[in-house]
């Protein structure tokens, strides 16, 4: 069967599943993201619309739903539908008490003052080019999370946009010898790679030294579920392409980032108050919003993030713990 001929019936048949669930499934971009409609999160799932939600999950890679009124519990509910929540060791100050599955980002009562510095230093250390910004959740990790769930509730009135792309897609996009190389393939992710010291004394550079965390990955993963060969690279976290120069894993990585992050491959999203986005975090990356950092406005969003597993490569090989992680312990 030909490639166009099993997407055709692939997608045909999570159209048949989306309306026998009662749900609309309306694609937003031709590689990535779609919005559904038909579905009251908070109200709960029935067997049918959960089976409709995964597959447009996996197709998809991101979907969105509009004006939801998820609380808290509603939340992490929901999420277990899909998984297992991660309960993090360590939270923000603004995340709730009594929901250690939920984990609040408040722009300004994260970032500002942490590590003596505004939020606006923070995101030029933190995110100094372009590419530098796109990363997976907690990708340096040996397990990174299958999936994220994040609801919007308070967003500036303009601003703030998440963009995600589709890593399956740049994969497949790439010329068939540079997929033979990349194949074959394996890099570091390591925290804080992106991250710009200050002069002198610098107190996250010591933050990272005494939390550091760092993992061997397959440069191209399989996807667990869809066996889709998925691009695993970002800007974020990945410190060195093993057997390669300095010189030569800069020139590749810099190739394969832009690569992942063409416009083509990626979606954007204009958050409202009640929004929901769920995406993949084995098949995606996003690029968290640099443009509301200036306004004065808030904007707060609280995830919920699904226990993943260890990534393998495309000839079987796992990824191995550097340091700092180690599989289903958080």
């Amino acid at each position: 069967m030909t490639t166009d001929r099993a997407a055709a019936e692939r997608t045909a048949t999570e159209a048949a599943a989306a309306e026998a669930a009662g749900i609309e499934v309306k694609p937003v971009a031709g590689h990535i993201g779609a919005e559904i409609a038909g579905v009251d999160l908070a109200g709960g799932l029935d067997a049918a619309q959960v089976a409709a939600v995964r597959a447009a999950v996996l197709r998809w890679k991101v979907v969105f739903f509009r004006d939801q009124r998820l609380d808290h519990a509603g939340h992490v509910t929901f999420a277990r539908l899909f998984g297992e929540p991660v309960v993090l060791p360590r939270r923000g100050k603004a995340s709730p008490a009594g929901f250690p599955e939920v984990e609040t980002t408040a722009d300004r009562l994260e970032l500002g003052g942490r590590f003596g510095m505004a939020h606006d230093e923070w995101l030029r250390r933190r995110r100094h080019t372009l590419l530098r910004g796109w990363h997976c959740d907690h990708g340096a990790r040996v397990d990174p999370p299958a999936a994220t769930i994040l609801r919007a509730e308070t967003v500036p009135p303009y601003g703030g946009d998440t963009t995600w792309s589709n890593l399956a897609a740049a994969y497949a996009g790439l010329s068939a010898p540079m997929r033979a190389f990349v194949d074959t393939l394996r890099a570091e992710h390591r925290l804080g790679v992106g991250y710009q010291p200050r002069p002198g004394d610098d107190a996250y550079v010591r933050h990272l030294l005494d939390h550091q965390t760092a993992t061997v990955h397959p440069l191209v993963r399989v996807h667990p579920q869809t066996g889709e060969r998925v691009l695993f690279v970002n800007g974020y976290y990945v410190e060195q392409i093993a057997g390669l120069s300095r010189p030569e894993s800069a020139a590749v990585l810099e190739l394969l980032l832009e690569q992942a992050t063409r416009p083509e491959y990626t979606v954007r999203f204009r958050w409202e108050p009640g929004s929901v986005a769920f995406w993949d975090n084995r098949a995606t990356i996003h690029l968290a919003p640099s443009d509301n950092a200036h306004l004065d406005h808030p904007r707060t969003m609280h995830r919920v993030m699904l226990a993943g597993d260890v990534p393998a490569g495309v000839d079987g090989t796992p990824s191995e713990a550097v340091v700092g992680s180690e599989p289903g312990r958080w």
